[in-house]
């Protein structure tokens, strides 16, 4: 492991971070992409997780509010932390924080708008269906649209 190597690939993960905010082995996955290196790769995270300028609870903040700002669900934004490598553990205080009921009457809303309550039973699956589909719970499902049916 050259020193140049090292520098190099930091350089790279610096102008990967600058862009948007990365989990830990999203970052190290991303670089090995990019043939640096297992080891050096490694090294590098590590130093940029010590100094702060990578770090798998910040990421999963930034991921969930964004996640959150499009509509989707706790169950889909939590599988989602899960596939990019972050602990639930750091997750979950984030995912916690959110009203996501209120969260799943906002996408009903956005979708369905006004619109009168299901008539028949297939219309009140499909709209079930799109929470669903978003990541919502089934509890928070039939909050949503036990509400439209009073």
């Amino acid at each position: 492991m050259s020193a140049d190597d090292h520098a190099a690939a930091r350089e790279v993960a610096i102008r990967l971070l600058a862009r948007r905010e990365y989990a830990v082995a999203e970052l190290r996955a991303r670089m090995e992409q990019r043939d640096h290196e297992p080891a050096i790769a490694d090294a590098v995270v590590a130093e940029l997780a010590e100094e702060r300028l990578v770090s798998d609870e910040r990421f999963a903040e930034a991921f969930v509010n964004s996640r959150v700002e499009r509509g989707q669900g706790p169950m889909k934004i939590g599988a989602e932390l899960r596939q990019r490598g972050v602990e639930p553990a750091l997750a979950d205080p984030h995912l916690e924080a959110v009203d996501w009921v209120e969260q799943a009457r906002a996408a009903y809303q956005h979708r369905f708008g006004n619109a009168e309550p299901p008539a028949d039973y297939r219309e009140r699956a499909r709209r079930m269906r799109f929470l669903q589909q978003r990541g919502f719970t089934a509890e928070q499902v039939r909050r949503v649209v036990g509400e439209d049916d009073d």
